[in-house]
């Protein structure tokens, strides 16, 4: 064959993520720790900053180099079924400070709150490393430095929680790819790898984890594709191919495989938990929180169709002097913002009033789920200590009146802006 085929079904795809312990430094990759059961759609990207020299004298109407000035990683974590593995994760990491305490015989409360200055130097967010599998055998990839930007929750009637992290990386990565020359005859009918063997316990995965074989003609001098039809289990592999020609003249071979894998190539096991419903929230507005509990206020119950909260950190990997490398060597918040969103009935004026008044409330959201040992539930709280009506929008829904509520989400002296509590089975985050 002279390309062999390979499995790229999208649901071969995995994504794995350190995200029981943060870097500690700008791209200093730390060891994966968790699978994540992301969305089908979720990707992560590095894109490649590609600038052509068209400002440049070149004697020519058109550029004729393309500089290369580093690549950047981009993508959305999605999880339309959301456990509180993944607000523990994204939130972990959006917010940037998380405190783990004990509870039951083996559960654990971790208790997140936005981060106060910087984390070191160079970040103002605590950093992770993400490795993604695309496919079942087309590549791994590892992306270090990876920041939590924007944060969205949803929980909307009729469905699962559901939660969704942008991510926005340094733009150092690593491949589990190799593309090796080899020196040999054009007339070779095998070619043997210098170090590597091929990944593949069969013959079949370790020929599919070959991707292309070409020679360099040396009358022609250009790359031509080369029929190869085994590879060998031996550590180095030998390929076994169709001379090409005919001469035993000396050329070079290009080899572009996958080989054996081992350290970061070898994903962690997924942690399983049950997700979130929408019924299993419970809302109470207008409270006040004292730091330990929520008291007062009035529960929302069947007039709310939908929350909706976004986080945005506001931060950007930036490539200064001293990176030492082609990305990004640190990533400040130009400051933190927080949107809160309820949908509900329009039955009273309650909301529209604290909008003319210009008043202050308190809201308390906790998503219950089932119990992982007796009288301890798996569990997330988010507490909004001080917010103001920022507008309400009168609508019709099924032929009755609604109101969209936006929350300004303030800081409070003393308790700050949001509080979360994640409580599960899962030992630690962002350690």
């Amino acid at each position: 064959m002279n390309r062999s085929i390979r499995n790229f079904l999208a649901t071969h795809n995995l994504l794995a993520v350190s995200a029981n312990r943060q870097e500690v430094a700008m791209n200093t990759e730390q060891d994966l720790d968790t699978t994540l059961l992301v969305d089908l759609n979720t990707v992560l990207n590095y894109q490649a900053v590609k600038m052509p020299n068209r400002e440049e004298v070149t004697g020519k109407e058109e550029p004729d180099r393309l500089h290369d000035f580093g690549r950047k990683v981009v993508g959305t974590l999605t999880f339309s079924r959301a456990q509180p593995q993944h607000f523990g994760f994204l939130l972990g990491y959006g917010l940037g400070a998380v405190q783990t305490m004990p509870v039951g015989t083996g559960g654990f409360r971790h208790t997140i709150l936005p981060v106060s200055g910087e984390v070191d130097a160079a970040r103002s967010n605590p950093s992770f490393t993400a490795a993604m599998r695309f496919g079942r055998q087309v590549m791994k990839r590892r992306f270090a430095s990876c920041f939590i930007d924007q944060v969205r929750m949803d929980f909307a009637k009729d469905g699962w929680a559901k939660i969704s992290g942008t991510v926005k990386g340094s733009g150092k990565v690593v491949d589990n790819t190799q593309v090796e020359e080899v020196a040999a005859a054009y007339n070779a009918t095998s070619l043997s790898l210098a170090v590597n063997g091929v990944a593949g316990e069969t013959a079949a995965e370790r020929l599919s984890n070959v991707q292309a074989v070409q020679v360099l003609n040396p009358a022609t001098l250009a790359w031509e594709e080369v029929v190869y039809q085994a590879v060998s289990g031996a550590t180095p592999a030998v390929i076994d191919i169709t001379a090409p020609g005919a001469t035993g003249d000396s050329t070079t071979y290009r080899v572009y495989y996958v080989p054996g894998e081992s350290g970061w190539m070898v994903l962690p096991p997924r942690v399983e938990e049950p997700p979130l419903k929408v019924s299993q929230l419970n809302v109470t507005l207008g409270g006040r929180w004292d730091g330990t509990s929520f008291q007062g206020g009035y529960p929302l119950t069947t007039e709310l169709r939908g929350i909706t909260w976004i986080l945005k950190n506001n931060l950007t990997p930036e490539s200064t002097p001293g990176a030492g490398g082609n990305y990004a060597n640190r990533a400040f918040r130009t400051g933190r913002d927080q949107s809160l969103k309820f949908d509900r009935d329009f039955r009273d004026f309650l909301l529209a009033q604290n909008l003319k008044d210009n008043d202050t409330l308190g809201v308390y959201l906790k998503a219950t789920g089932p119990e992982f040992e007796p009288g301890i539930n798996y569990q997330v709280e988010l507490i909004f200590p001080r917010v103001a009506v920022l507008g309400t929008t009168v609508k019709v829904y099924q032929r009755r009146l609604g109101e969209e509520v936006e929350f300004a989400v303030l800081e409070d002296d003393a308790y700050g802006s949001v509080a979360v509590y994640v409580q599960n089975r899962v030992s630690g985050y962002v350690a």
